[in-house]
């Protein structure tokens, strides 16, 4: 007899004119799936309650290398319907993925710079700087700009606004437009003493359909940005942005211009960033 066989015969021996154990299982509960936070109801208009923030929650975007130029269609097209379409869905082989989460202002060297701070976001897609900001039922507000690391290579930037600068103006809708100006005083700038004015315009110019190379967006707002750099010494720098927002997910595409760009509708982009459902 082989030992596999005995084996067999053992684990069997005590089972021998025995029915095999009959359990009793209960039918599958009928759980309800978790509620979401937010849906978009696609009203035209974006509330406060329809962005949210959530700590912590990574999002992925496509992004253009650094040091590279995009050619780039911030107008878009009318569809039959008369719709405007937006095509960014090129997928271009060289892009980066890049992962950012909004994270709380709470434990970061900075915090104490940016009393009406609650959360920060990066500014760039390498995390080297961070915006912070606060959110309530009239706006979104940017209170200022420092860098992720206390002392970097590149030296400490804390550039903390006296005054926060409303991004989103609630509701944001079609038409929407304001100014603010955001003012450093006493601040950093890689390692170098700066003062200086920032001076946003910012225009929501159109709503449509957004198309990504993964995700296509059927009432995303356009939000044009012109941010005039003033400082107390040295040049004054314009840079212009279109941001796409949709209820629910906040920017979901980005196309910034080059500097000095004195074109709204610009066609030369230095970055560019769009969500993605590729992970790193």
């Amino acid at each position: 007899m082989s030992s596999d066989r005995a084996l067999a015969l053992v684990v069997c021996a005590g089972c021998a004119g025995q029915a095999p154990p009959t359990a009793l299982h209960g039918s599958y509960p009928d759980v309800a799936p978790a509620a979401l936070s937010c849906l978009p109801n696609l009203d035209g208009r974006i509330d406060a309650s329809e962005l949210p923030i959530a700590l912590g929650v990574p999002e992925t975007f496509l992004v253009s290398p650094p040091g590279t130029t995009r050619s780039v269609d911030v107008v878009g097209q009318a569809d039959d319907a008369g719709q405007r379409v937006w095509d960014w869905s090129v997928d271009y082989a060289d892009d980066k993925l890049a992962t950012l989460a909004a994270s709380a202002l709470t434990g970061k060297w900075y915090a104490s710079s940016f009393p009406n701070g609650q959360f920060v976001l990066p500014f760039d897609a390498a995390d080297q700087n961070e915006a912070i900001y606060s959110e309530d039922a009239t706006a979104v507000w940017l209170w200022g700009l420092a860098s992720s690391q206390q002392n970097p290579s590149s030296g400490q930037t804390l550039l903390p606004y006296a005054n926060g600068v409303p991004v989103y103006e609630f509701p944001l809708q079609e038409g929407s437009s304001w100014n603010a100006t955001g003012e450093v005083q006493n601040g950093t700038l890689e390692g170098l003493p700066y003062n200086g004015v920032d001076a946003y315009q910012f225009d929501v110019e159109d709503q449509g359909i957004l198309e990504l190379p993964e995700l296509t967006f059927t009432q995303a707002m356009a939000l044009h940005i012109t941010l005039t750099t003033t400082p107390a010494v040295g040049a004054p720098l314009t840079t212009r942005e279109v941001s796409f927002v949709f209820e629910c997910y906040g920017e979901v595409a980005r196309a910034t211009s080059l500097p000095n760009e004195t074109q709204d509708d610009f066609t030369t982009a230095a970055e560019v960033r769009r969500l993605s459902l590729e992970q790193e």
